[in-house]
């Protein structure tokens, strides 16, 4: 079994036995593997959205939780997100319903808690334009979805980099790029940050007071902001 089967397997193989545990010993010897391997493919089904865990004790191994896997139950905030963003190309084609009742479906068929997250995260994210703008690191996504203040290194026109502490609070979109909207800690203010120009990124473990993000805060022409929405 190559593996890239066995991490399947091993999805599967927990979710059947959901939500009770198996050991590393034990998975090893259902795939003919070292336990060292098992707890590499483990952790990579970690890093790539899997929801395992680990739980201790004698009775302890590795869990799935079971209603967060089962198709199409499986959609996370930043994934509806994603169909969000990509649906809004369609807009104004013959495609242009379908798309919309396609979103629907999902937030319908996703964890009350993740469909509300995921509003809420929608409720923060504007576009500016219609063109594909360079990907936005992954883990600046993840800090603004789980509310983390975020340590960055940043370009600014000149070449400098600096250090600051900021509080994520939303997106803008545009044509040509994308800007991490966030209050700074160093100016006190809300600022815009390219993304092209973040040069490092470390989530802390800090969790930043309530902030609102208002239109006036953006600095954009009304007419130019078109907030992006689920519903």
């Amino acid at each position: 079994m190559n593996r890239t089967d066995r991490l399947y397997a091993l999805v599967e193989e927990l979710r059947a036995v959901a939500p009770r545990p198996r050991t590393a010993r034990w998975l090893a010897g259902r795939f003919e593997v070292s336990a060292r391997t098992i707890e590499r493919d483990i952790s990579a089904l970690q890093q790539s959205g899997v929801p395992v865990w680990a739980e201790a004790g004698r009775a302890g191994g590795y869990c799935l939780d079971k209603d967060r896997t089962l198709p199409p139950v499986n959609f996370t905030p930043g994934e509806a997100m994603a169909l969000a963003v990509a649906l809004r190309h369609v807009a104004g084609t013959p495609f242009g319903q379908d798309g919309a009742a396609a979103l629907r479906k999902v937030l319908a068929v996703m964890r009350k808690d993740d469909a509300e997250a995921a509003r809420d995260l929608a409720a923060r994210v504007y576009l500016v334009g219609g063109t594909e703008p360079p990907p936005v690191p992954a883990v600046i996504t993840d800090a603004l979805a789980a509310g983390r203040v975020l340590r960055i290194g940043y370009t600014d026109r000149h070449g400098l980099v600096t250090r600051r502490d900021v509080e994520p609070l939303g997106y803008v979109g545009m044509a040509e790029r994308w800007y991490l909207l966030a209050w700074c800690r160093l100016r006190e203010a809300v600022r815009a940050f390219r993304t092209d120009r973040i040069v490092a990124v470390t989530v802390t473990a800090q969790v930043p007071p309530p902030r609102l993000l208002r239109g006036e805060d953006l600095d954009i022409p009304p007419d130019k902001l078109r907030p992006l929405a689920l519903d």
